[in-house]
């Protein structure tokens, strides 16, 4: 951990584990004990957009379980399998190595890509289901690639990132000035959001390839998205957008897709809601997990 961690998780009492998962190592942390809850990150984050989340899910009788995803953070970076099945195969397998049969997924942004699949995929094992901060490819209709400017501040990237090999040609030794226009623009508290953090886990060797991945591997992930989507979700689904990021979307791409969904809209938060706004996401959250089915 830098300064910065380690200040966030004095006192508090955490776990860094790593479990071996179809020929790599995940990294997680966890906090706290009772029933499971695993936290899953987007991209450009890591476990450690959870911190503010992990102590409250603690305090409540919970354990929480931040993961860092293949190819992020402290995890190995698999040349292959990025795709959001293979990704929720492998958290499925972390669960199970760490005694955990059932369980709920918390996920944000690329994270909620790869929740939507594990829930669906795995749904005796995933209990309850809350998704932040994203569409999910294949379930969302398309973006307009000629929308106005203003209109395209969270998608462009999309395209961007899953170009080969040109992102990193173009941003390695530059990570800093990459990701901090990513939490500017995306941001509306990004005082909150543990920047440097982020863009030192980005800036490592295979860092940046390992985050673009997911989006190189979106064909893959539609395809399955489409034959999910013959299945509708039958657990309880929470559905969280920000005001001044995704909004609605995220409700709006589960309707259809989930028999017992709900949504809220954070007012006056960006997109990295677990950091920026983390009061009040918790206070959706937590009442959802404790609901009776």
């Amino acid at each position: 951990m830098d300064l910065f961690e380690q200040q966030a998780f004095a006192g508090r009492d955490y776990h860094h584990g790593y479990v071996q998962v179809d020929g790599g190592r995940i990294h997680y942390v966890s906090e706290g004990q009772g029933r499971p809850v695993l936290l899953i990150p987007g991209w450009p984050q890591t476990w450690f957009t959870w911190r503010h989340v992990m102590q409250a899910l603690a305090g409540q009788g919970y354990r929480a379980i931040a993961v860092d995803l293949p190819g992020m953070g402290l995890s190995d970076r698999p040349e292959q399998g990025y795709d959001t099945g293979s990704t929720a195969s492998r958290l499925q397998a972390l669960m199970l190595a760490l005694g955990y049969s059932q369980y709920s997924v918390v996920g944000h942004d690329v994270g909620m890509w790869v929740a939507y699949a594990l829930a669906c995929d795995y749904p005796q094992a995933v209990e309850k289901l809350a998704l932040t901060e994203a569409v999910i490819p294949g379930l969302a209709e398309a973006p307009a690639i000629f929308a106005p400017p203003g209109q395209n501040i969270f998608l462009w990237h999309f395209m961007f990132n899953q170009l080969q090999d040109l992102p990193e040609m173009l941003i390695a030794g530059r990570e800093a000035q990459y990701l901090a226009y990513m939490f500017e623009k995306w941001s509306v508290h990004q005082e909150r959001v543990a920047v440097e953090t982020y863009v030192k886990a980005y800036s490592v060797p295979g860092g940046l390839r390992g985050g673009f991945a997911y989006y190189r591997a979106i064909p893959e992930s539609i395809r399955q998205n489409r034959e999910r989507a013959s299945r509708p979700l039958e657990m309880p689904v929470l559905a969280i957008g920000a005001e001044h990021a995704t909004h609605n979307a995220p409700l709006l791409t589960m309707k259809g897709n989930a028999l017992n969904l709900q949504g809220a809209i954070v007012p006056g938060c960006g997109h990295f809601i677990t950091e920026e706004a983390p009061e009040a996401f918790i206070a959706h959250l937590l009442p959802f997990l404790r609901e009776e089915d």
